[in-house]
């Protein structure tokens, strides 16, 4: 596994004291707009908005799921909601209001129940978008017969990374033992080397671990754990 090292910060520059050195804080938001707007490379593939390995981070209303049974274990389900950003977008970035886009969701859900009525539940795995719609625009990026045809390649991909050989997991952390596999994320393999993988432990699925430029990081999941699971990745593709 390649090891990811933080960039150097920038520097400013010393400056006559006659003249008006700027905030850091009016250097950030000016880099963050343009940062957000400036056209991007992802393996070939020419793209713009947030750079990728960033994340949001979204507070969720009281939303409205209903779910209808189809299949002693498939299940009809809609769900809507108002989610809210936790904090503020950089001031000039973001698209304009009234865009729109469509998503396809690929993830695991974990229930639990509490009591009569209530159950714990999370979800953590995937979403890949299909079409996008400009505020200025009553269109989509594409047509309905190409968002199939790319959700159709999409789940071939998933299919296939599914089918190859997993990376096999088994360690021991705070005196427990963890057999299981972890399944890299296709998309994210560069030279024979995969971000984001899958994981799968004692036959409880955890939710996706990814390498960023800080280390090894996974959503709910205990930091120690995390590591743990990131040190055996790493001897899996050393």
């Amino acid at each position: 596994m390649a090891t990811l090292t933080k960039e150097k910060e920038k520097v400013i520059p010393e400056t006559p004291h006659h003249v008006k050195r700027k905030k850091p804080k009016e250097f950030v938001k000016k880099d963050l707009s343009a940062s957000y707007n400036k056209f991007k490379k992802y393996n070939g593939k020419v793209y713009t908005g947030m750079q990728i390995g960033r994340s949001h981070h979204w507070i969720y209303d009281a939303g409205d799921w209903r779910e209808t049974k189809i299949t002693p274990d498939l299940w009809e389900i809609s769900y809507a909601v108002t989610k809210r950003r936790k904090g503020k977008a950089p001031e000039g970035s973001g698209v304009p209001v009234g865009t729109g886009y469509h998503w396809y969701i690929l993830a695991h859900q974990y229930v639990e129940k509490l009591n009569a009525n209530d159950y714990s539940t999370a979800l953590t795995g995937l979403k890949f978008k299909l079409a996008h719609k400009r505020a200025s625009k009553n269109k989509w990026s594409v047509s309905g017969q190409t968002q199939r045809k790319h959700l159709i390649q999409f789940l071939k991909d998933i299919i296939a990374q599914l089918e190859s050989d997993p990376i096999p997991l088994e360690f021991e952390y705070k005196s427990d033992v963890y057999k299981g596999e972890g399944v890299p994320i296709s998309q994210t393999c560069q030279e024979g080397t995969c971000y984001e993988v899958d994981i799968n432990l004692n036959d409880q699925p955890m939710g996706i671990i990814r390498c960023t430029k800080s280390g090894w990081k996974m959503d709910g999941v205990d930091q120690g754990l995390v590591d743990a699971i990131g040190h055996q990745i790493f001897l899996h593709f050393e």
